[in-house]
């Protein structure tokens, strides 16, 4: 039998202790559409992925464990993270929501990951590139375009 190929990522799940309080929270540092949201959950579009908050009581805080989210433009998120008095974390832009989870902010332009036309489009970001550096990797793997 022929074995899977992984593809990528189609949601991700972050325990919270409270899931307005996550909203809002996130609310300040991402521009974001809400996907749905029930009592203990809550579902946060990133285009054809989504990250889904569930409550928790008692979430433990990552300390390596992470996962790269990926933003069109993060000079605007340190500033923020400052504001809202959130540690930034050696090593990027990395942080902590308030109940643990660690975050990394990738942007777009520089990094492999890349979106189909369609799907920046319906995101309004048509207009994003990519650094020759990213491209070049891309390329190496048979994506370019």
């Amino acid at each position: 039998m022929k074995k899977a190929k992984a593809l990528g990522i189609n949601h991700i799940v972050l325990e919270v202790g409270d899931v307005e309080a996550a909203l809002e929270f996130y609310g300040k540092i991402f521009d974001f559409s809400l996907r749905g949201k029930g009592e203990t959950n809550a579902f946060i579009d990133l285009g054809d992925q989504f990250i889904q908050l569930s409550l928790n009581d008692v979430p433990a805080p990552d300390d390596k464990r992470h996962f790269g989210l990926v933003v069109d433009n993060r000079e605007s998120i340190g500033a923020t993270l400052e504001e809202m008095g959130v540690e930034v974390l050696e090593r990027g832009l990395n942080f902590r929501d308030p109940w643990g989870n660690r975050i990394e902010v990738v942007p777009y332009d520089d990094i492999q990951f890349t979106k189909a036309p369609n799907v920046l489009r319906g995101l309004g970001l048509e207009d994003l590139s990519k650094t020759a550096d990213a491209l070049e990797q891309l390329e190496k793997k048979g994506m370019g375009a």
